[in-house]
């Protein structure tokens, strides 16, 4: 098993079966056109690695990454067992390699963008923002960090270690913006930034739960509003020159 790519969160933080037939259609779709039309810029070999991962992915996000196996992959594909097998010894080994794609597309899509953003409250906010659109995103589908917690939390082995590997790398990144936050005196010097952390996570969950479970349609307003609470709790009482706080922005 080849070892964990180097990420940008890695540097930076450094310190259900009715549906399973349509599943498959809109997963195999995309996937079998690529393989079909290979880019000249990559190597067929690693063109036909890229469409079986994206697959495989799609399929993950609907039925978990203990509803993937080489014979259901082979046939959303069209391909032979053998044909996919070439690409991933084993059923572990696509496991893992589909927790390591989820985790380079949350990265380019939540925390890539926020880099954009000055140091302090701007980055912490926009870390916050994309997180809500992504989850937001995955109601109909579901989150592999959440659903794979469900499934491995209590299963050691590689593929347990992948989703850890990937989400402690994502809540150091979420912890080192909050630290940033305090450095640039938006928080107050005392914060814990451990749980603040915590607290931000507690959020995200709870509005996977009140979207996906309850349809709840207020769900991201009031996941938005209870971390403005969480803000404000630890806001630091004289901002920077040129900089508010969360509370006086919103009495402006």
């Amino acid at each position: 098993m080849s070892p964990p790519a180097t990420s940008a969160l890695s540097r930076a933080s450094a310190p259900a079966a009715p549906r399973r037939a349509p599943v498959r259609a809109r997963a195999g779709t995309s996937a079998r056109a690529a393989l079909a039309s290979p880019s000249p810029a990559r190597g067929k070999g690693q063109q036909t690695r890229a469409a079986i991962v994206d697959a495989a992915l799609q399929l993950a996000s609907q039925m978990g990454l203990e509803g993937l196996s080489i014979g259901l992959l082979a046939e959303t594909l069209q391909m032979s067992k053998s044909g996919v097998f070439a690409h991933f010894g084993s059923r572990e080994e696509l496991q893992i390699s589909v927790v390591r794609e989820y985790h380079t597309r949350f990265e380019q899509e939540v925390f890539v963008p926020a880099l954009a953003l000055p140091r302090g409250l701007p980055r912490l906010r926009a870390l916050f923002d994309h997180w809500m659109q992504r989850t937001s995103k995955e109601i109909d589908s579901g989150c592999l960090y959440i659903g794979g917690a469900v499934e491995f939390d209590d299963r050691p082995g590689p593929v347990r270690d992948a989703l850890v590997h990937s989400v402690q790398s994502w809540f150091n990144a979420v912890e080192r913006a909050i630290v940033l936050a305090i450095e640039a005196g938006h928080l107050r010097a005392d914060t814990d930034a451990p749980q603040v952390g915590f607290e931000i996570h507690a959020l995200i969950l709870a509005l996977h739960y009140e979207a996906r479970l309850l349809r709840n349609p207020k769900a991201v307003d009031r996941a938005r509003l209870a971390f403005d609470h969480i803000l404000n709790r630890h806001a630091a009482a004289v901002a920077p020159r040129g900089r508010s706080t969360p509370s006086a922005r919103r009495t402006r």
